[in-house]
């Protein structure tokens, strides 16, 4: 099969404002950047929120492999079949981050014949918007230190500073750092950090945000230290928000692009689901809703990840709870989690291994992994559909082995995928699974059971998180997260969401632990604060907040060519 880029090429790219027409967007409600992309206006963003709203599915995975199990192409693949179908659909899915595009993962626009387009401007800067998240977290990190420079008047205590710096790239040797070095023309001496901008809180603010007036207040809502009189000190004290707001004007308004067959797709947003909370925008999910019957959004990461978050943060805080999951596996991802390799989870198996038939191992695995993401989510009441993306080596006695375990486990229906191979035709199935779930709860007063009731402290909700989606006997806070939590409590803030941050390749905070580990004690090693987001953040075991890149980075194999033609890239 071609690469992802060829197929790309060859095909032909509707005007953006065709597609706009689509979903009933005039040339008036576009702010055009090129023939293909184009923000949508203000003026047509403030009139979302009153128009009809459309089904939301969510997209998730089981824990993810080396071998990439096609969350994106799935999600892109669904919204294809629903219009091949004769429904209108969109998706909504998150900005590609500079740090994984030149690191391991490569670009982040879906794959084969299930892509969104153009797929190398959207993974080489697009209109600009993780560059505004990072100069508007810059800028508040700029004015704290030259408000420290200039006398500290809010009185910060040096060794309570919350607010690190941020940058758009893999870069382990920023993790911690010692600015101010120099002299006392150069700032205050003090150390800090870099997270990559994916996990800035301004990227959470700029996707949880409902509208400029709640971006505002957000921003100004950001702790960036501790006084030493032990209150919060915020961005409003600072006196940075509002310039903060201005450098994210654009960047709020979501971005429409096209799909391989030209549908509708819009991509806004770019938080990290392991260190972050993994989904799109509100804002835009919200314009979908409103122009569209079916709106596909995806969770980043496995539904212990993404899914919880979307649940647990993205849909309280826009009021919208999915109509239905869909949760993405492979077999090749089962037979992983089943022990079913000889290199184990951390390396590629040879080929012949990874494509021969292994139905105990991938039946092991499915009993496993895929089990506990179809119970955990099916316990809230929403229907759960199991998407298998089928391979040309998967045989039908794996697929059996996964269709019997799934549906054992609880899910609704399970339906096989073939989006990357054969585009929208290859996603009927799973579309016809998608309305059929989606039409047996319009109406009906569907319960919903949240994994954790708002409001309870965060020391419960993380303990209740840790046992009950990840499988933990208890959890263990370290002597300075218990330091935290004492503040948040002081503060009026220990009730707030809580945003857990752990590795994706395993339910445990241990990458190596396939399967469906049980009985270990989950550590919590640091608890931070998000006040403008609204949530709490839990840094679980060795997580990092700021990426390394691996030995190979994808960049080594990235070049142009004399015509400005990328080369080696996104294959």
């Amino acid at each position: 099969m071609d690469s992802d880029l060829d197929i790309a090429r060859r095909a032909t790219i509707r005007p953006i404002e065709e597609v706009a027409d689509t979903l009933g967007l005039a040339r008036s409600d576009l702010i055009l950047q090129g023939p293909a992309i184009a923000k949508v206006s203000w003026d047509r963003l403030k009139e979302a929120g009153n128009e009809e709203q459309g089904f939301l599915i969510l997209v998730t995975s089981v824990n993810p492999t080396p071998f990439g199990e096609g969350k994106t192409v799935t999600t892109i693949g669904l919204n294809q079949g629903l219009n091949r179908r004769g429904h209108n659909a969109t998706c909504v899915i998150r900005e590609p981050s500079m740090g994984p595009v030149f690191g391991i993962k490569g670009g982040a626009a879906g794959g084969g014949f299930s892509q969104v387009l153009p797929m190398e401007e959207i993974n080489l800067h697009f209109t600009g918007d993780l560059h505004a998240v990072t100069m508007a977290h810059n800028l508040c990190s700029a004015m704290l230190d030259n408000h420290l420079h200039r006398g500290n008047t809010l009185d910060l205590d040096l060794n309570r500073i919350l607010w690190p710096r941020v940058i758009d790239m893999n870069d382990r040797s920023l993790r911690e750092v010692t600015i101010g070095l120099g002299g006392k023309a150069n700032g205050i001496v003090r150390t800090d950090r870099f997270d990559i901008t994916a996990a800035s809180e301004v990227m959470a603010i700029l996707v949880l945000s409902k509208d400029y007036a709640d971006l505002r207040a957000r921003l100004g809502r950001i702790a960036i230290g501790v006084s030493r009189s032990g209150g919060l000190v915020t961005a409003d004290d600072l006196g940075c928000a509002g310039a903060m707001a201005l450098l994210l004007r654009n960047a709020l308004l979501p971005n429409l692009v096209q799909t391989l067959e030209g549908d509708p797709a819009f991509i806004h947003g770019g938080p990290f689901a392991n260190i972050a909370h993994g989904n799109s925008s509100i804002i835009a999910d919200s314009l979908a809703l409103s122009c569209a019957d079916y709106v596909v959004t995806e969770a980043g990461f496995g539904a212990d990840m993404g899914a919880e978050k979307a649940l647990q943060i993205k849909a309280e805080a826009a009021g919208k709870v999915p109509d239905c999951v869909v949760i993405n596996v492979t077999v090749r991802s089962m037979k992983l989690h089943g022990d079913g390799f000889s290199t184990g989870g951390g390396k590629r198996p040879p080929v012949e291994e990874l494509e021969a038939e292994n139905v105990d191992a991938t039946r092991a695995g499915a009993a496993s992994n895929l089990r506990r993401h179809v119970r955990n989510l099916s316990d809230t009441g929403i229907p759960v559909i199991v998407s298998i993306n089928r391979f040309a080596s998967d045989t039908d006695a794996e697929i059996a082995a996964i269709r019997e375990e799934a549906v054992a486990a609880g899910a609704r229906d399970v339906v096989l995928f073939e989006g990357h191979a054969k585009g929208g035709t290859g996603a009927g199935e799973l579309a016809d699974a998608v309305v059929a779930a989606c039409a047996a709860h319009d109406g009906a007063g569907r319960p919903y059971s949240p994994i954790v009731e708002p409001g309870l402290p965060a020391d419960q909700t993380i303990l209740r998180v840790a046992t009950n989606v990840y499988g933990a006997h208890t959890v263990d806070f370290s002597p300075q997260a218990h330091k935290t939590l004492e503040s948040l409590r002081e503060w009026g803030l220990d009730t707030l969401p809580v945003c857990m941050a752990k590795t994706q390749y395993s339910f445990s905070h241990e990458p190596t632990a396939l399967g469906s580990p049980t009985g270990f004690t989950m550590p919590i090693r640091e608890l931070r604060l998000n006040s403008g987001a609204g949530f709490i953040v839990a840094i679980c075991g060795s997580m990092m907040t700021m990426p390394g890149l691996p030995i190979r980075p994808a960049a080594m194999d990235m070049d142009m060519d004399e015509d400005g033609r990328l080369t080696g890239v996104f294959s």
